[in-house]
């Protein structure tokens, strides 16, 4: 008996900065490209361009969207597939898989970019095995896609960690970004966050800084916080800010053990080392994410 070709799959991965657009032989890319987040229309438009060109060559059996949120995620709601309201200037209400579908008849799956990249993490990265993780994200804003046992956390909504508050180190005094929130933990540790908090461009202060001591220790009152609530075997930190600023996760690391108190006693420094990583996937836990989205949507409705 002849295996069956895996499905023809593709997958917009939306960002609050770029925009990539995938091609999957099942979850195996074959083509991808970026593209700037401007405009919805601009935007859409520009990765409907590529779809339609993998269309005309060959069907496309499913299409997988991983949107920065808050976007609606539960599917019989229905304003199913609509961010709502956002710091991203322009994109409150914009009905994301409304205008996809006006273009395409397949099945088509929304969720959370960072649910998406914690799925591609769980299946083929550094969260193989695992039963729970956290995926974290952290660069034009703060965002958190949570797995238990192969499945994306969803609820009212879908998990919002970034706009958590959490406990400030003495004599803390920026106000943060957030135009929701203030000092809220995306407020004090996205990309945005950095530039207005430290003396100089993020890119260009020497990691041993000092400026950056309050950085790690928010970072670290995150981790504190999820560890203590959800106790997840993983906690992947990806985004711009982690991989281009890998020195904070390893001062989030070391901090830990003080705010935990001796509370984990499992989570020695060894342990705490292996636990908290950046993606194995790199760059393409996203676009992988998105497209098992779409594979997902395909087994859920067996087709």
């Amino acid at each position: 008996m002849t295996q069956a070709s895996p499905p023809r799959l593709a997958g917009i991965e939306l960002g609050g900065t770029k925009t990539i657009v995938t091609l999957g032989d099942g979850t195996r890319i074959l083509e991808s490209h970026a593209l700037p987040t401007t405009t919805p229309d601009e935007t859409l438009e520009a990765a409907h361009a590529h779809l339609s060109a993998w269309q005309a060559a060959s069907p496309l059996a499913a299409i997988g969207i991983a949107s920065f949120g808050p976007i609606r995620v539960t599917p019989d709601a229905p304003d199913y597939g609509t961010i709502l309201a956002t710091p991203k200037p322009g994109w409150s209400n914009t009905g994301v898989l409304e205008m996809v579908q006006a273009h395409f008849a397949c099945p088509i799956a929304v969720d959370t970019d960072v649910n998406a990249a914690a799925l591609a993490e769980h299946a083929f990265g550094a969260a193989q095995g695992c039963s729970s993780l956290v995926y974290i994200t952290i660069g034009t804003g703060l965002g958190a896609g949570i797995v238990i046992d192969g499945r994306p956390v969803h609820g009212l909504l879908h998990p919002e960690l970034g706009h958590i508050r959490t406990r400030r180190a003495p004599g803390a005094t920026f106000a943060g970004t957030c135009p929701f929130h203030g000092d809220c933990i995306e407020g004090l540790i996205s990309g945005p966050a950095l530039e207005a908090r430290l003396p100089v461009h993020p890119g260009k202060l020497d990691p041993a800084s000092p400026a950056w001591d309050e950085v790690g220790d928010d970072l670290a009152e995150l981790l504190s916080t999820l560890l203590l609530a959800l106790s997840p075997q993983r906690i992947v930190i990806g985004g711009g800010v982690a991989t281009r600023q890998p020195h904070l996760i390893e001062r989030a690391r070391k901090r830990l053990p003080a705010i935990l108190a001796g509370y984990l006693p499992d989570l020695e420094p060894a342990a705490i080392e292996t636990m908290i990583c950046l993606p194995a996937l790199g760059a393409s836990a996203g676009p992988v994410g998105s497209l098992l989205l779409a594979r997902n949507i395909l087994i859920e409705r067996d087709i």
